[in-house]
């Protein structure tokens, strides 16, 4: 097994780096993959145990719930100040009322943090079973299940989800893009779900030959610490294709339709797109978008968000988290 995994490394490195980009994707309406959702689907009843296969997913939890917290205090304090910030920071309450979605929750690990935070959170996700094991681990607890509506999950896809009226101040969507059909039809469909004004959390990998070493060769076949098939190589995105996409990307908040080709996006040129400014080094600024590497150690057995000056010395090789804010105007 290990040999086999260092032929495929070494098929790998002699292979073109942008296999396939969110440019050059399959043309399929659906962004749904079958083959992903019953990979998923067999693995749905482990999502609860911390030691088994999603074991790497609950520790890197908190690191994104604690990244979630810290950008919007960052924006609440751009819009209103440092003293409302402050204010919310020390009640634990800046996701208090919002109205969050997360799209592919799995079992429920953010979702039900979220929950928690104060956020009233719906979890979607296209696998049957998924869905069946986060709403019966809320139930069992007390927190969840006596707080109303504060947490509902839903056996459907942001695709789907799209076409009713309902938009929301914060949509994360963890681990997810990188096992889609379509990619640039699932950030349209995420996209236009964001209110104005609004946050899209995403985490994923990028593609570069250390993560190809890092999450298919180590952790698939040498370490076994996921599932062999569980990562593709080729559906990895690299930061700079999610920040060239929303360099383009309009909102179109009258429509409900999701577009599935790039003719169809940035076609209303009186809306300003996401992402405007970009420095020299090919990185937003801060008040419209941010990438930051997050690594995980192995003697301590944790995540580290890297801060982020460590983006341009090469922290975002492997795994990253994006932020993107909804222009008010838009």
């Amino acid at each position: 097994m290990l040999f086999a995994a260092v032929r495929s490394t070494a098929r790998l490195l002699r292979f073109c780096q942008n296999t396939r980009c969110l440019q050059s994707a399959a043309a399929t309406s659906s962004t749904v993959n079958a083959a992903e959702i019953a990979h998923f689907s067999r693995l749905s009843s482990l999502w609860w145990d911390e030691q088994g296969e999603f074991s790497l997913l609950h520790r890197m939890n908190p690191v994104r719930v604690r990244y979630i917290r810290e950008k919007l205090l960052e924006a609440t304090c751009e819009d209103q100040g440092e003293d409302v910030m402050r204010e919310l920071e020390s009640k634990c309450a800046v996701l208090t009322g919002m109205d969050v979605l997360d799209v592919g929750c799995g079992g429920g690990l953010l979702s039900e943090s979220l929950a928690r935070l104060g956020a009233r959170t719906l979890g979607i996700d296209a696998s049957e079973s998924n869905i069946g094991i986060a709403s019966a681990h809320a139930s069992g607890d007390p927190q969840l299940s006596s707080s109303g509506n504060s947490l509902e999950y839903r056996h459907t896809s942001a695709e789907e989800l799209v076409k009713e009226p309902k938009r929301f101040d914060v949509i994360c969507s963890m681990e997810v893009i990188e096992h889609v059909d379509n990619p640039m039809a699932f950030l349209s469909a995420c996209a236009q779900m964001v209110k104005p004004g609004g946050h899209l959390f995403l985490s994923t990998i990028a593609r570069t030959p250390l993560s190809y070493a890092l999450t298919i060769m180590a952790a698939e076949h040498i370490l076994q610490k996921v599932a062999v098939g569980t990562h593709t190589y080729s559906k990895f995105i690299n930061p700079s294709e999610l920040i060239s996409f929303f360099q383009t990307y309009r909102s179109s908040p009258s429509s409900f339709s999701v577009p599935t080709d790039s003719s169809h996006i940035g076609s209303d040129a009186s809306r300003r797109p996401w992402i405007t400014r970009i420095y020299a080094h090919g990185l937003p600024t801060r008040s419209e978008a941010e990438v930051r590497g997050i690594v995980y150690l192995p003697l301590s057995g944790e995540w580290k968000l890297m801060s982020r000056a460590s983006t341009l010395w090469g922290a975002v090789e492997c795994n990253y988290l994006f932020w993107v804010r909804r222009p008010l105007d838009s």
